[in-house]
C-alpha cells in the first residue's frame, strides 16, 4: 500500500509536502495507519483526539492511547475532552451530530491558533460507500450520491481511495496496534447496517463492487461538474443579490427547461428539505413562504426572495449611536458640518438641522404603528402604508432601521427617506451629515 499511497500523494495532493499538517486521531486503524504512513515519509504534522467521554472508561483509555502513541511518534498531540451528552441536550442534536460539531470546531480553532495548513482525517473507501447509500437512503440529489470529497476547504482525506481491507494489511504487514470501538461491531446505526449486511451482500454478487463503484461515483462527479458549470452559466441572469436578499427572477427561471432541477441546485445549500412546497411557490400567491432552520424563501409578485433567518437582531430595541454606526455591510458617519459645506448633489448622504434633534440619537427595528412625516410629502403616514407606497416585500421590511432621536421621533427611515420635521432650511446653521458606506467596496 505504502507504494500506492506514494503515488496518490503525487498525483493528488502533493501539496502536503511541503504543508503544517493536524491528524484527526481516534486510535482506530484508519487514524493510526494514515499517522504512520505520513511519519514514514517524514510529513510535518500534529496529532489531535477528542474524548468524547461516551463509552467510560474506554474512552480514557483511548486517549491515553493516543497520548502514549504521540509520545512515541515524538511529536505534539492535542487533547479536548468534553461532555458530548450535555452538549448534545443543550443544543438539541443528536450525539453524533454533536460529536461532529465538536470536533471540527475544535480542530478549527486548532488550526487557527497554531497555524495549521490542514486538518487530515481517515476517511476511507468504505466509508464513501456507506455514504453513498445513507444519503441514497435519504433520497438525496446528484451531489449527495457523490460521496465524501477528497478535499473541503481545510479538510483533507487522503485515504479516501483506499479500502479497508488494505488498511488492515498494511496494519497486520507493519505490526501495528490500535484501538478497538466496540460499537463499531454492532448494527445499530445505519452505517453499521451497511457495514454489516449490505455491503457484503454486494460484493458477494460482485467481488470487484468496490473498483466499480469508485469508477460509478467518478462519473457522479463528472456530472456534478457539467452540473455546477451550468448553474454558474445561468446564475448571473436570474440570481441578483440587493441588501442580504437574493432575488430570482420567476419569469426568467420560467423559461429554462428542468425549472425544478434548477432550484433544487440553487437552494441546495441553505438547508431547504420542503422541496414540494418550494415548487409550489412558484404559482403560488404572493407573500406565500417556506423555511428551512437558516433561511426563508418568499414569494413576492414576479420574485422568489430568499433570506437568512434573523440571529439575534430583532431582540435589540435600541442601539445608541455617537459618531458611526453599522447596518449589516454599511457604515454610516456621523459628523457637525456649517452650512457652506454642504453638497445636496453628494450620493449616499443626508444632511439633517442640528437644531431640532433631541439627543442621543439610536437605531432600532421598525414596528407597528410607527409613523412619520415624509420629506416631499405633507402630513404623517404608517410606516406600513409607507413600505406599501415603496413595493416593498415582506423580507425587505424586516431588514428597515430607522434612526430616532431621544424623544423616539423618527428622523430618517434608514436609505429610504428623511423625516420632514428634521430637514434643513435656509435658516439652518449648524447640520447633521449622515455619510454611509458599503463596507463591501471599501
Amino acid at each position: 500500500m505504502i507504494d500506492q499511497f506514494i503515488q496518490h500523494i503525487q498525483n493528488n495532493l502533493s501539496f502536503l509536502k511541503k504543508a503544517k499538517l493536524l491528524i484527526a486521531v481516534s486510535g482506530g486503524i484508519d487514524s493510526i495507519v494514515l499517522t504512520h504512513l505520513l511519519h514514514k515519509l517524514e510529513f510535518t504534522f500534529s496529532l489531535a483526539h477528542v474524548n468524547y467521554q461516551l463509552r467510560n472508561q474506554e474512552s480514557d483509555q483511548d486517549m491515553l492511547f493516543v497520548k502514549d502513541f504521540g509520545t512515541g511518534l515524538q511529536t505534539p498531540v492535542f487533547i479536548h475532552t468534553v461532555d458530548t451528552e450535555s452538549y448534545a441536550a443543550k443544543n438539541k442534536l443528536s450525539i453524533q451530530m454533536a460529536a461532529r460539531e465538536i470536533r471540527y470546531q475544535w480542530f478549527d480553532s486548532l488550526l487557527q491558533k497554531h497555524k495549521y495548513d490542514f486538518i487530515l482525517t481517515a476517511h476511507h473507501l468504505d466509508d464513501d460507500i456507506e455514504t453513498f447509500f445513507i444519503n441514497l437512503n435519504r433520497s438525496s440529489g446528484l451531489k449527495g450520491l457523490t460521496g465524501i470529497p477528497q478535499q473541503n476547504d481545510k479538510i483533507i482525506r487522503p485515504l479516501l481511495a483506499f479500502s479497508r481491507d488494505e488498511i488492515l494489511e498494511y496494519a497486520q504487514l507493519n505490526k501495528l496496534t490500535w484501538r478497538e470501538d466496540a460499537s463499531n461491531a454492532t448494527s445499530k446505526y445505519l452505517r453499521n447496517k451497511i457495514r454489516h449486511q449490505l455491503a457484503p451482500i454486494l460484493e458477494d454478487i460482485n467481488p470487484d463492487f468496490k473498483k466499480a463503484f469508485s469508477k460509478s461515483q467518478k462519473h457522479l462527479k463528472e456530472s456534478q461538474a457539467l452540473v455546477d458549470d451550468y448553474i454558474l452559466s445561468i446564475k448571473p441572469k436570474i440570481w441578483k443579490v440587493h441588501n442580504d436578499l437574493v432575488y430570482i427572477s420567476l419569469k426568467k427561471l420560467l423559461n429554462l427547461s428542468n425549472v425544478k432541477a434548477i432550484i433544487y441546485e440553487l437552494l441546495k445549500n441553505y438547508g431547504f428539505t420542503e422541496w414540494n412546497d418550494i415548487n409550489d411557490l412558484i404559482t403560488a400567491q404572493s407573500g406565500k413562504q417556506v423555511f428551512s432552520k437558516t433561511h426563508s424563501l418568499l414569494k413576492d409578485r414576479e420574485f422568489l426572495v430568499l433570506s437568512q433567518k434573523e440571529n439575534g437582531e430583532k431582540k435589540i430595541e435600541k442601539r445608541l449611536v455617537d459618531k458611526e454606526f453599522n447596518i449589516k455591510n454599511f457604515k454610516y458617519k456621523i459628523e457637525t458640518v456649517d452650512f457652506q459645506k454642504i453638497d445636496l448633489g453628494v450620493k449616499d448622504v443626508e444632511y439633517i438641522d442640528k437644531s431640532k434633534i433631541n439627543f442621543p440619537l439610536f437605531v432600532r427595528k421598525w414596528q407597528k404603528g410607527d409613523y412619520f412625516y415624509p420629506l416631499g410629502i405633507k402630513g404623517k403616514k404608517k410606516l406600513s402604508d409607507f413600505f406599501i407606497d415603496l413595493k416593498l416585500s415582506r423580507l425587505e421590511k424586516e431588514k428597515i432601521w430607522l434612526l430616532c432621536d431621544a424623544q423616539n421621533k423618527i428622523i430618517w427611515v434608514i436609505d429610504k427617506r428623511l423625516d420632514n420635521r428634521f430637514k434643513i432650511t435656509k435658516n439652518t446653521t449648524k447640520i447633521i451629515k449622515i455619510t454611509s458606506q458599503d463596507e463591501k467596496n471599501s
